[in-house]
């Protein structure tokens, strides 16, 4: 699996998946959960999404 995601890309999903994981479980919304989905891919540099539409901002 290729990276395609930049070192701020990744920084900034990683802290915006925190901060929605965090408010889901004090008590926030369900939806916040998806905040896993974004530590996932900060964590490994690899966005299902840009591999589908083929950007590659690495």
């Amino acid at each position: 699996m290729r990276q395609n995601l930049r070192w701020l890309d990744r920084i900034l999903r990683w802290m915006f998946g925190v901060a929605l994981l965090t408010w889901a479980i004090a008590g926030g919304p369900w939806w916040g959960f998806i905040g896993i989905y974004f530590l996932v891919t900060g964590s490994f540099g690899f966005c299902p999404g840009y591999y589908i539409m083929q950007i590659n901002k690495s």
